[in-house]
């Protein structure tokens, strides 16, 4: 009995004191991370991003925890840091990481979902900065942005981006080659304060443009409604007529059919939020996918 206690108690004690050497999947995923590059993969809800070992620890926060070691971390056997969050707004904080400020959101949707991100994170000053400025958005009167175009191009731009039905007004006193009619340039000026009006009104669901060029044939005042793109209606405002034997442009002001053509236009809204339905639920997709079947597919 004695002799095989002492025995017993040694076997055991080795044991204890030899862990096994054999290292699993995830393990070596995370050597091969500290040992590799200074390139890190992430995996963000599906979103890939590449950033350095310097970016995510520039700053004290759950990202610099992760990646030195304090923080376990999840990884594929590829290498990839899986964070089981939304990555939309990943690139956002990257940037704060790298620069020390980025461009706030101009939405009170977009504020509030990038701030719970960098709260998730522990990222402390771009926590303070959403915090203000979510607190601005909701205090001040949202500002309606109107751009003034004086080209073609501008013009081709804003319709080609504009995730939102576009009305433009078109006007230019100067463009006249006769004189006015008594009663234009208070007709002008009716159609301006609609626009106004209109653009104040429904600025969350249009987009409103200014032309005080035209395209160079002389256009006075016009209105234009655009969806998904390309014009679908035009409000023709000016006329030229005849009066003790001269020519005179005349300046109208037809409301009811611009109101008309207004409502028409807003048809277009639905087909823009299927359009961007349609986008979100390919980029869904996407975050269904493996990596390597992304990668792939941009290589193609």
């Amino acid at each position: 009995m004695a002799e095989g206690g002492p025995a017993l108690l040694n076997e055991n004690t080795k044991s204890l004191a030899s862990p096994p050497t054999q290292q699993s999947s995830e393990e070596k995923a995370l050597e091969a991370i500290k040992h590799a590059s200074k390139y890190v993969k992430l995996n963000i809800g599906g979103f890939l991003y590449y950033t350095t070992l310097d970016t995510l620890t520039k700053q004290d926060n759950m990202l610099r925890a992760m990646f030195s070691g304090r923080l376990d971390v999840k990884a594929d056997v590829d290498g990839w840091v899986l964070i089981d969050r939304d990555g939309r707004h990943f690139g956002t904080m990257l940037n704060y990481l790298r620069d020390g400020s980025v461009p706030l959101p101009e939405t009170k949707k977009e504020t509030q979902e990038l701030l719970a991100e960098a709260k998730y994170y522990l990222i402390d000053g771009l926590t303070r900065q959403l915090e203000a400025h979510l607190q601005d958005l909701e205090e001040n009167i949202p500002l309606c942005r109107v751009p003034v175009i004086t080209s073609l191009e501008e013009e081709h731009k804003i319709l080609s981006k504009s995730n939102k039905p576009v009305i433009k007004l078109l006007y230019n006193r100067g463009n006249n080659k006769y004189s006015y009619t008594n009663t234009s340039d208070d007709n002008l000026l009716k159609n301006i304060e609609l626009f106004d009006k209109l653009s104040v009104k429904f600025s969350s669901r249009v987009r409103f443009v200014k032309d005080i060029c035209g395209t160079g044939r002389g256009e006075i005042c016009y209105w234009m409604f655009y969806g998904s793109g390309k014009k679908v209606a035009e409000v023709c405002c000016e006329s030229i007529v005849y009066a003790t034997e001269r020519k005179q442009t005349k300046i109208e002001f037809p409301e009811a059919r611009i109101l008309e053509e207004t409502l028409n236009i807003m048809l277009y809204e639905m087909r823009c939020e299927e359009e961007e339905k349609a986008k979100a639920a390919r980029l869904r997709g996407i975050g269904s996918r493996t990596p390597e079947a992304i990668l792939s597919e941009d290589e193609m």
